[in-house]
């Protein structure tokens, strides 16, 4: 069988023979569409324009331009930059840093004015407000706005004048805010820069980009934007923001050929990013404070399984207190993530998982709302993507008005019903998303049936248990052998099917023998001075009774199998299994 535990060039190779195989059977793109268009409908989305929508697009026929507005700065001549996917095409926001003599720095974040074209109850906002995001699955972007918009007219394009938001924020030496403000602006693009090169060239391993050498300036503006990011980074995670690494699934086509599910992880030029945008979003929720505006805010809620994020911190050793404390779980999220990286991104899925789900709240005028406890904030409203996000779009109004001293364009009820509906689409699409990517990693495992896999427990409620996998990194249904596993749980299972038409990856839980013991996988690393000690012995009643109590701090078994195994219960057969023979979860 073709194990996972084995060399990563090994399984891009595997899926590139698959693939070859395969060129005269279907189109993995178009048949992943299909599936995309079947899924979004099913979930209440529309995956195509309206007929309105169209014909109303055919009317624009270029950026805004507002000539003559007084309250218009022309901002043209910052060192602005955009830095995001390499395959982004939507460019919602644009950076720029200055320093001054006092040692503070400004940072500047633009924002695509997408409201200058997309107006309130246009055939093209009701479409927006209907699926309030794009939708990117594992084949085609089903973007919010129409290409003509989110990819041109409303993109901050390079070398583009634009209309714009702008929030200018100041920093103190530490990265703490100081001040801020908001006005409306010209901009233009000088840098159209990508993650992956911005971040090997901070990093040290790759070049710097041609894009920031072709602007005088630029790598200075670029070195400090990182600078301060880091110093932001640092400030939030002493005020209790968790430190958090999942690892996402990239769909990798050839032509139309789908050839692998590749890992997309963190880098230095994305922090960069989701520091500036973390600060923008709260400085809109108390600029809107200040004038007495409501605000849609995102939070995440006080976790209601503490108590299982307690027994995973106390099987790593640490406690945590009996009330949640995100500055108490930062710091053991971040002990972990220095003792054990390689394993990070799995304890950071499952303390996700038990934060639960984000959501869409009103803030009225005077009345605090719960704050975002992931991310140690009080206020934080989605604002930065307008041309992707909805809720981003209904913010930028409320900016606007605010800017300008107009009236509210949203009454507190129309709020409060746009803000379940926006966090039930949001919902819906994620579900779309992962469907689609699943029904990707089953054109590539459905030759791999019977292979085994390490996973994770992801999920575990009535509804059912689900784990993941690393390589390709998704999750799937544990159907067999399920019983008394809890999230963050690791353990061995076996692939049992892949349907693509539904998304369904599905498993069973395996075991091993070890001198007539059964073993279960078990990736904590503790204590296994014990388990080989006690195994070079007879395994004997005695023995097992005395490991009893430290079944589930046992770990590493390095001599005996390659993978970690916690023992179970004694073998009840005549026969004598060979050492380290995995069998079926009946």
């Amino acid at each position: 069988m073709f194990d996972t535990a084995q060399t990563d060039p090994a399984v891009t190779i595997y899926y590139c023979v698959i693939a070859i195989m395969k060129t005269n059977e279907h189109r993995d793109r178009g048949f992943l569409d299909e599936i995309a268009h079947r899924v979004m409908i099913e979930r209440g989305l529309v995956p195509d324009f309206p007929g309105a929508a169209l014909a109303e697009l055919e009317k624009i026929k270029g950026p805004a331009i507002e000539p003559g507005t007084t309250a218009l700065r022309d901002a043209r001549n910052l060192l602005w930059c955009s830095l995001d996917n390499d395959d982004s095409r939507d460019l919602d926001q644009l950076t720029a840093a200055e320093s001054s003599d006092n040692g503070e720095v400004r940072i500047l974040v633009a924002i695509a004015d997408v409201d200058a074209i997309v107006k309130k109850q246009s055939a093209i906002d009701l479409h927006a407000r209907q699926n309030t995001t794009s939708v990117y699955t594992a084949s085609e972007v089903f973007s919010m706005l129409p290409e003509k918009l989110s990819t041109d007219i409303t993109s901050l394009n390079f070398d583009a004048d634009r209309l714009a938001v702008v929030i200018e924020m100041t920093l103190d030496l530490n990265g703490a805010i100081q001040r801020s403000s908001l006005y409306r602006a010209k901009v233009r693009n000088w840098a159209r820069l990508s993650y992956n090169s911005v971040a090997a060239w901070l990093d040290g391993s790759g070049p710097m980009p041609q894009e920031i050498g072709a602007v005088i300036g630029m790598e200075g503006s670029i070195r400090l934007q990182d600078s301060m990011a880091q110093k932001m980074k640092k400030l939030r995670h002493e005020q209790g923001a968790l430190v958090l690494e999942t690892i996402e699934a990239k769909p990798v086509f050839l032509g139309d050929t789908l050839i692998n599910l590749e890992p997309d992880t963190r880098n230095r030029a994305k922090e960069i990013i989701e520091e500036f945008m973390i600060a923008t979003n709260g400085i809109t929720v108390r600029f809107l404070a200040s004038k007495h505006f409501p605000a849609m805010r995102r939070v995440v809620r006080t976790p209601k399984r503490w108590d299982r994020i307690m027994a995973i911190a106390s099987e790593r050793g640490t406690t945590l207190p009996l009330k949640p404390d995100p500055k108490a779980l930062e710091s053991f999220l971040a002990a972990s993530k220095k003792t054990d990286p390689l394993h990070f991104p799995d304890l950071s899925l499952s303390i996700i998982k038990l934060l639960g789900r984000g959501e869409y709240v009103i803030q009225t005028p005077g009345n605090p709302n719960e704050g975002h406890f992931g991310l140690a904030v009080g206020d934080y409203a989605h604002s930065t993507a307008p041309n992707r996000r909805y809720p981003d779009l209904i913010t930028q109004r409320l900016l606007k008005a605010a800017i300008e001293g107009r009236p509210v364009p949203y009454s507190i009820e129309e709020l409060e019903i746009l803000a379940r509906h926006c966090t039930e689409a949001e919902d819906a699409a994620q579900k779309v998303e992962r469907q689609l990517i699943k029904s990707a990693a089953a054109i590539l495992l459905e030759r791999r049936i019977g292979d085994r896999f390490d996973a994770i427990v992801t999920g575990a409620s009535d509804k059912g248990t689900w784990v993941r996998i690393s390589e390709p990194p998704l999750e799937g249904r544990l159907e067999r052998g399920y019983e008394g596993l809890d999230v963050g749980q690791t353990l061995r299972v076996q692939l049992i099917s892949a349907d693509v038409e539904r998304g369904f990856i599905n498993f069973k839980r395996y075991i091993v023998i070890l001198r007539g013991v059964l073993f279960e996988h078990y990736s904590h690393e503790r204590q296994h001075e014990n388990l080989l000690q006690g195994l070079g012995r007879r395994a004997t009643r005695g023995f097992l009774s005395r490991l009893a109590p430290q079944f589930r701090q046992l770990g590493s078994a390095d001599g005996i199998s390659r993978f970690p195994w916690i023992p179970l219960r004694r073998a009840r057969s005549k026969r004598a299994w060979p050492l380290g023979t995995e069998l079926d979860w009946q």
